[in-house]
């Protein structure tokens, strides 16, 4: 497998963890480099489900190592708590998981600063953020006004998160909004520290060290390219950089280090939030997505927007994050419907365009060009051959692959472990 960056390829809940899962089969160690507790990804083992916010879904292997990189911002009470349940459920972290001393830190104050920020936009104007904190904990990371790990750690701490509580609780008051009380962040904090002090590291000696031995690392993007914050729909995007590119500057192995990159993408297309969004369905078919695919968030529990399969923003995809392969989830999904449809490409103002504009108001006025594929009628589930997939779904898998120049390498047909097929490697 070697080293293998792992990116959603849509707006997020492609399904990652579930893949990312499958590949920790092969790899060495487990890195998640960008992204926050907003995320969570979906992994059911046997008859159990984990959802993942934090902590890379490698942990659910034994032996394997997981790493936060620097480029995530962490909740240290969340993580001490997903930890918990973590290792309540049988699954060890001691000696497996190690935090960037790097990573920055998100605060109450955050959280209230995302919500009173949200809360004040006009309608039609709002993000539709978790509310987790991340946003305004990358503000600071960029503002440089941000606390890291290795400052937790420091004797200095209390006076440095003083300092940062006065100048949050002036910007709250001034909004109307309640303050924090120094006192009980801080408590709560060091609190969290007495677990995650063992696991904060220098992850660069680590990293560098298993690419000198050959072992193999798999990085496990958070969110989706169409969410990145320079090359997704801004302003409906998340605060950090979801593309294959983060992998590098979020973990500090670089680019020349990586050596493939997968992109997750549905057989159709979901989106949660507010934002543009051309193939969305809003009739009984895309009621029907999103009553088969279950289609609500991991993290929030808001229903998911559904859609036809868009290959112009799979294209957008390959470009920004080179993709050399797709692993495509919920095939299975479509296993009901006589006829899907594939947006080809889209009509701004009169005119075909096959690229994702940049400005959100075209984005929004961008009317989906469809060409229509036979459905197959009949299950897809427990299939265990690539070649005994229905004739039609086989069709439509070569012509995502055709229209998109990227080969199907993983396809998944259910949640859970067993119910994925990778090419090549059937019997």
């Amino acid at each position: 497998m070697a080293n293998t960056i792992l990116i959603g390829a849509q707006w997020g809940d492609e399904g990652k963890g579930k893949i990312i899962d499958v590949l920790t089969e092969r790899a060495d160690w487990v890195v998640r480099a960008q992204g926050g507790n907003n995320a969570g990804h979906t992994v059911e083992v046997g008859e159990e489900r984990f959802v993942l916010h934090l902590v890379p879904s490698g942990v659910l292997h034994e032996g394997k190592r997981c790493v936060i990189g620097n480029g995530v911002v962490l909740d240290p009470v969340g993580l001490v708590e997903e930890i918990q349940g973590i290792e309540a459920r049988g699954f060890s972290v001691a000696g497996r998981l190690f935090i960037s001393d790097r990573a920055h830190v998100v605060f109450p104050y955050h959280r209230m600063l995302d919500a009173q920020g949200e809360a004040r936009r006009a309608k039609g104007d709002q993000i539709g953020t978790t509310q987790r904190g991340i946003g305004p904990a990358y503000g600071d990371k960029a503002a440089r006004f941000g606390l890291r790990m290795c400052d937790l750690v420091d004797p200095e701490f209390p006076a440095l998160l003083r300092s940062r509580v006065e100048e949050k609780n002036r910007i709250l008051a001034a909004m109307g909004a309640p303050v924090v009380v120094y006192e009980e962040v801080l408590a709560a904090t060091q609190k969290a520290m007495g677990v995650l002090r063992p696991l904060v590291c220098d992850i660069l000696p680590l990293l560098h060290g298993a690419v000198a031995r050959g072992e193999e690392i798999l990085f496990e993007g958070a969110q989706g390219i169409m969410l990145d914050i320079d090359y997704g729909t801004y302003p409906y995007v998340t605060s950090s950089n979801a593309s294959s590119g983060g992998a590098s500057t979020g973990s500090g192995v670089p680019p020349n280090r990586m050596d493939r990159v997968v992109g997750v993408l549905k057989a159709y297309l979901t989106r949660v939030g507010e934002g543009p969004f051309p193939t969305e369905l809003l009739d009984a078919t895309g009621e029907e997505l999103r009553r088969i695919g279950r289609e609500f968030g991991a993290t929030t529990g808001r229903p998911r927007r559904c859609g036809w399969f868009d290959v112009v923003a799979a294209r957008h995809a390959v470009m920004t994050c080179g993709v050399d392969e797709w692993a495509l989830t919920k095939l299975d999904v479509l296993d009901g419907f006589e006829t899907i449809r594939i947006c080809v490409a889209y009509e701004l103002d009169g005119q075909r365009i096959d690229h994702f504009p940049a400005n959100i108001r075209e984005v929004t006025r961008c009317k989906p060009i469809y060409e229509e594929a036979a459905g197959w009628r009949t299950s897809t589930r427990d299939i265990a051959r690539f070649a005994d997939l229905p004739a039609a779904a086989r069709r439509y898998i070569a012509r995502l692959e055709q229209l998109t120049g990227v080969p199907v390498g993983i396809l998944s047909l259910g949640p859970r472990r067993a119910s994925t097929l990778i090419r090549g490697g059937e019997a």
